[in-house]
């Protein structure tokens, strides 16, 4: 079974079971944000992660096998078309620069780690309309000289 075919398989058991992603990373004991993204087939899950997020979903051990699986991450070359996706790529070609040199003046020539890296997802009420609030938080990478 692919990565792509797990995550099928996770996203319809999660629907039948009228399930939120909070619900299942509760269950598994992760944040919500890692815990959808190794089910999209982003990250790898550890055994034991994947067997318990299985059994409470339902699935066999062949998905739990391609949720441990190494995943090919960011292989998309061509611009997103889904309207959220495209709008978050479009926030980080217009402030990527911005937030390059802001991250530069602060810390020094580096970059800010994906891998030692949490995110978290908030819903902040406003009477003009609810607003999504996205905090990511990833450890500095000083680039080495040698």
């Amino acid at each position: 079974m692919t990565k792509v075919e797990a995550a099928e398989a996770v996203v319809l058991a999660k629907s039948d079971k009228k399930l939120t992603w909070e619900q299942i990373a509760a269950e598994v004991g992760m944040s919500p944000v890692w815990t959808t993204s190794a089910c999209l087939g982003q990250n790898s899950m550890p055994k034991e992660v994947a067997d318990k997020l299985c059994k409470f979903l339902n699935l066999g051990p062949e998905v739990s096998a391609a949720l441990q699986a190494f995943p090919y991450k960011g292989s998309e070359t061509v611009v997103p078309t889904d309207p959220l996706i495209y709008r978050l790529y479009e926030i980080v070609q217009v402030y990527g620069p911005t937030l390059k040199e802001l991250i530069h003046e602060k810390f020094g020539d580096g970059i800010m780690s994906a891998i030692d890296f949490t995110m978290h997802v908030e819903k902040v009420p406003d009477p003009k309309g609810d607003r999504v609030k996205l905090t990511m938080n990833g450890k500095f990478l000083p680039y080495k000289m040698w």
